[in-house]
């Protein structure tokens, strides 16, 4: 059963892995939010009650 010799694959497994945790992360990092958190005003929000047409 070949599939038990990890000599033909091991080494190419590890160097694929290697390689995807050193390309991918940077470039997750670096991505940017599109919408930047806004403060909000001191203002105080009116809140009243609603009118509802069907009661």
């Amino acid at each position: 059963m070949p599939q038990l010799n990890p000599s033909p694959w091991f080494c190419f497994m590890i160097l694929s892995w290697l390689s995807l945790l050193i390309v991918v992360p940077p470039k997750v990092m670096a991505h940017l939010f599109p919408n930047v958190p806004v403060s909000k005003s001191l203002e105080e929000l009116k809140t009243g009650t609603w009118n509802w047409p069907w009661l």
